[in-house]
C-alpha cells in the first residue's frame, strides 16, 4: 500500500479513495486514521481478487443500479456491495486476516440506510 495525500483529489464529502495501489487521503491526519485506513485495505483486497479493471467497471455498474433503486446519489454509494462491507468491517482491525475471497457478494442483498 502506498498512502498519498491528495486533498484536491478527494470528491468533496470523502475522506480517502484507494486505486490500487494507491490509498489517497485528504489529510495529513487521515495518515493515522486506522478505521479510515482500514476501510481502504479492504478495498485494495477486493481490488486485487478482481483484477483491479474489472473492480471498477462491477463498482460503476452496482452504483448506476443502486441509483435506480434508491434515487439518491449517498443511499446508492452506500448501498454498493463493496462500500457495505468496508464499513461493516471497517472497525474491525483484524478482518483482512479471516477474510474470504469474494466476501463483498455477501453484501449484494438486503438495503443499508
Amino acid at each position: 500500500m502506498f498512502l498519498i495525500v491528495a486533498k484536491y483529489l478527494i470528491p468533496k464529502g470523502y475522506r480517502g479513495l484507494t486505486l490500487f495501489p494507491f490509498v489517497l487521503v485528504k489529510y495529513d491526519l487521515d495518515t493515522t486514521n486506522k478505521t479510515l485506513l482500514n476501510h481502504e485495505k479492504i478495498h485494495l483486497r477486493q481490488q486485487l481478487e478482481m483484477f483491479v479493471f474489472p473492480f471498477f467497471v462491477w463498482y460503476f455498474l452496482e452504483y448506476l443500479i443502486r441509483f435506480i433503486q434508491y434515487k439518491k446519489a449517498d443511499l446508492a454509494y452506500r448501498n454498493i456491495s463493496f462500500e457495505r462491507e468496508a464499513y461493516a468491517n471497517e472497525n474491525n482491525l483484524s478482518y483482512l486476516k479471516n477474510r474470504s475471497f469474494f466476501r463483498f457478494l455477501n453484501y449484494i442483498t438486503s438495503k443499508q440506510k
